[in-house]
């Protein structure tokens, strides 16, 4: 019985410690300047149909300092690279440092909650490995499912100390009243959150509220 008290505290302590350094974590990322010494790193989770093209009008915004960059995007999305490559085939000449790649989708149209429960794991198990290997300065998404496994080990690393992530996130334009799925996911946990609707930014606090932006 004492084992078992002990393994119970042991337990207690470590979830209370993590929670701690996710705190941490989310309060120190906005501060974090990831351009402050050259180009940002970025891997942005690609969705399918109006998410890509939404994404794709955003990352046409920033400069070429936001390189390399990472794409990545479900296994079962057929149309999305030919996009991306169509895209970074139409930057200006020395700025098409990229990659593609691909994980399970997080939740397919229409897939029970059950079953999202564990295809979600099955790609975090895919993203583990990827995001640690990548290790970007930012991660960009605007609501496909398949970005919360990637945020989520993000956050990770930097709950663990091997490098501050930021994480942005911005709403679909489509989204007016209320939020998408994903987005109630990773509000919490993203450190810059960006609706493009007012009646957004009056029900959420965080929220940054610009104007249209994509």
């Amino acid at each position: 019985m004492l084992a078992l008290e002990t393994v119970v505290v042991t337990l207690v302590f470590l979830f209370l410690l993590f929670c701690l350094r996710l705190y941490v974590v989310l309060k120190s990322g906005a501060k974090y300047k990831p351009g402050s010494k050259g180009s940002v790193s970025v891997l942005v989770a690609v969705g399918s149909g109006g998410h890509t093209t939404e994404i794709l009008r955003l990352l046409g915004s920033l400069s070429s300092a936001y390189s390399p960059r990472y794409y990545v995007l479900a296994q079962t999305d057929r149309m999305s690279e030919d996009k991306i490559h169509a895209f970074e085939s139409s930057r200006e000449q020395g700025d098409s440092e990229f990659s593609v790649f691909r994980i399970p989708r997080s939740r397919e149209v229409h897939q029970s909650w059950s079953s999202s429960v564990l295809s979600t794991v099955n790609a975090l198990c895919y993203s583990v490995p990827l995001v640690f290997r990548l290790k970007p300065d930012l991660i960009l998404c605007n609501g496909p499912g398949t970005c919360v496994p990637l945020c989520l080990v993000g956050l990770l690393l930097g709950v663990l100390g091997l490098k501050q992530v930021v994480l942005v996130y911005v709403e679909s334009l489509c989204r007016v009243q209320s939020l998408s799925l994903t987005g109630r996911i990773l509000y919490p946990l993203t450190h810059y959150f960006f609706v493009q609707w007012a009646a957004l930014r009056d029900k959420y606090p965080k929220a940054i509220f610009l104007g249209r932006i994509v």
